[in-house]
């Protein structure tokens, strides 16, 4: 019998998987870690282009997380809390290697806009897109569109103001649209 089946069959129950865990099980931890490493490299790999850097900022906060896990409170799903201490970690990386560029000029228009561009994309063409914005703008882009931040909360964690924060959107998005009008031109075409 295969030995994953074994351990997949004792903790069905993430609440108990968390328990063994916290006693320092390394075997819960493994688990833990291979249920939940995928999503979170997806999520580092947002802010941070450099696959081997996100994988590098991954590892180090399952480091936090295992060290941490005491402080757990199960208020929420384990995994946006290990997902924070993701997010919190890739930004930290990238005020280390001083990549954060904010452009502070600010825009009068920060309303929602609509998207009237339609394309066929993949996950790594849109990655793509979204890796070649400019450090400023991604993370911004990337804790407003894909995490759910609110801009107050941006500005808190970026140490910006909201209306850096709102710019920086605006400023990402219009670049994107930009971009995916001259892929359509492109694959259509058209010039």
């Amino acid at each position: 019998m295969n030995p994953l089946l074994k351990v997949i069959q004792l903790y069905k129950n993430e609440t108990q998987l968390l328990k063994k865990a916290m006693q320092n099980n390394r075997e819960a931890q493994r688990v833990l870690y291979e249920l939940h490493a995928p999503k979170m490299l997806s999520v580092c790999r947002y802010y941070i282009s450099d696959l081997q850097h996100a994988e590098d900022v991954m590892l180090n906060g399952f480091v936090k997380v295992f060290a941490k896990l005491k402080d757990f409170k199960s208020e929420g799903s384990f995994e946006g809390w290990v997902r924070r201490i993701m997010i919190r970690d890739s930004i930290s990386f990238l005020r280390q290697k001083k990549q954060q560029n904010f452009y502070t000029d600010e825009i009068e228009v920060y309303d929602e806009q609509t998207n009237d561009i339609t394309i066929e994309m993949g996950v790594e063409e849109i990655q793509l897109l979204i890796d070649n914005l400019p450090e400023g703008y991604r993370i911004v882009f990337v804790m407003y569109v894909i995490e759910g931040y609110k801009h107050n909360e941006i500005a808190e964690l970026l140490n910006i103001t909201e209306g850096t924060s709102k710019s920086q959107l605006f400023k990402a998005r219009q670049m994107l649209q930009q971009k995916i009008k001259e892929l359509n031109k492109v694959s259509y075409g058209t010039n």
